[in-house]
């Protein structure tokens, strides 16, 4: 079994931006240079997302699909690096960024928290590109960091080719409406995280609204530090802060949690 290698005090501690500080009517697109310069100036800790370009470069964008984000069409796995850094995100002076330039961006500033995202969308075996690819960007990285993914295999792969990279998975309860068209028979499995212990994970981050399930409870008991996705408010930051040590953020402003001593800040619930 791999070695399981602690999750940063950083990520532990900092209010984790989800897809950086982003904020469209600012012109800070998700994952975009902009939202990460924003959210270090806040000192709030950075998760983003990884796809893998044409010719096998990282690139910090959430979704498959070019169309959302950008006035281009189609995959971005067919699209060569240097043809994506050319590609303007929509609402914004920013185009995409590869790994490198984000890494070379935070500088160790804050903790930067990575998910893989699965390009094949079946949460099963991968060819193991996209993960060879990011741990050797993060080689000599000096910041603190860590990565996850849904997909078991990709944390797998990473336990191999990145030892010393703490990681975890990403967690959901995977209502099968939800997550159409993955079987529900899949979701079934990956409910019950039974990749925890053969992927040497230090940590989940769980759906928020599932943060009660009783495996969460469980890893928890074991060691598990519990992060979640995604809280939308103060209200929802407190409800899970029952349970979770540390939240994935995004359309407000949390508090900074500074000394690890602290005890997580209160809200008053209406």
């Amino acid at each position: 079994m791999p070695a399981r290698i602690p999750l940063p005090p950083g990520l532990r501690r900092l209010p984790i931006a989800h897809r950086a500080l982003h904020d469209r009517a600012q012109g800070r697109i998700e994952n975009a240079p902009a939202a990460i310069r924003a959210a270090i100036k806040a000192g709030y800790a950075i998760e983003i997302d990884l796809q893998l370009s044409r010719d096998g470069l990282p690139m910090v964008f959430h979704d498959e699909e070019l169309d959302r984000l950008t006035t281009e069409t189609g995959p971005v796995a067919t699209r060569t690096a240097a043809e994506l850094t050319r590609i303007r995100l929509k609402d914004s002076a920013d185009t995409i960024a590869t790994l490198a330039g984000i890494l070379a961006l935070i500088d160790g500033r804050v903790p930067l928290l990575i998910e893989l995202k699965d390009q094949s969308l079946t949460m099963r075996p991968t060819d193991g590109r996209l993960e060879a690819a990011t741990a050797a960007a993060l080689q000599g990285y000096r910041g603190e960091v860590a990565v996850m993914s849904f997909n078991p295999a990709q944390v797998h792969h990473m336990a191999r080719l990145a030892p010393g990279i703490p990681r975890g998975l990403t967690t959901a309860a995977y209502d099968p409406d939800s997550w159409h068209p993955l079987p529900p028979a899949r979701c079934a499995q990956l409910r019950a995280i039974p990749d925890y212990g053969p992927t040497g994970a230090s940590f989940i981050s769980h759906e928020a609204a599932d943060l009660s399930r009783p495996r969460v409870a469980a890893l928890k008991a074991e060691g598990a530090v519990i992060l979640c996705w995604t809280i939308r408010s103060p209200a929802e930051e407190a409800l899970a802060r029952r349970i979770a040590q540390n939240i994935t953020f995004e359309g407000y402003l949390p508090p900074l949690l500074l000394d690890a001593s602290q005890s997580p800040p209160t809200f008053i619930l209406a």
